[in-house]
């Protein structure tokens, strides 16, 4: 059999409580699309040992994703360095694993704010011109994303455009099926979201 090509950077989320559970979460889409995505929960009292084990492990080079001018007195970088994209090999190298504080704004804040073992990793302030167009949860920001759009930024700036665009076109479709079944109406199985998925699909 042969071996699943190796995604050059990964995600893993940290989760606030009871977002897992909000039909409108967008995090687990990321899993569906790398499936080597982690996920654990958030407490102010205590960490999750495979969380601490992660961001420990010499393969990774994490990045806590949040907007740099919430991060004063923090390291902030907007781009990754040539070692952390694909491709890149060598000694030295590593992948980049992009921490994503999956939460209502008020909660990311939150977490980046009282997670000590956060407070030495760089933060990564992605620099995103277009305005978000989630519709699921609506921001009183419109420079705020949801997750799995944060999620397709950072792995357009790692270089995996493939799973990038992939995972635009899910969470399009992901909008338009979950609006769909609130308003009790069919999904459109042919409209242009669902076909940009499925040809995405066939060149991965």
């Amino acid at each position: 059999m042969t071996p699943p090509h190796r995604r050059p950077a990964a995600v893993c989320l940290i989760m606030a409580e009871f977002e897992a559970l909000k039909p409108s979460n967008t995090g687990w889409l990321i899993a569906d699309v790398l499936p080597d995505t982690q996920a654990f929960s958030w407490s102010r009292v205590r960490v999750e040992p495979g969380l601490l084990a992660l961001l420990a492990d010499p393969q990774w080079q994490p990045y806590v994703v949040f907007p740099g001018e919430f991060a004063e007195g923090r390291e902030v970088v907007t781009e990754l360095p040539a070692l952390l994209l694909e491709g890149a090999s060598g000694p030295g190298a590593k992948r980049p694993l992009f921490l994503l504080l999956d939460g209502t704004w008020s909660e990311a804040r939150k977490m980046f704010r009282k997670s000590p073992y956060l407070a030495n990793l760089p933060v990564l302030s992605l620099q995103a011109e277009q305005l978000s167009r989630y519709r699921l949860r609506r921001s009183s920001h419109d420079h705020h994303f949801c997750t799995s759009q944060v999620a397709a930024l950072c792995l357009a700036l790692a270089g995996d455009e493939h799973a990038a665009q992939t995972l635009e076109a899910y969470l399009e479709v992901f909008s338009n099926r979950y609006l769909s079944a609130k308003q009790s109406v069919p999904a459109d199985e042919g409209d242009e979201g669902h076909q940009r998925l499925r040809a995405l699909a066939a060149l991965g």
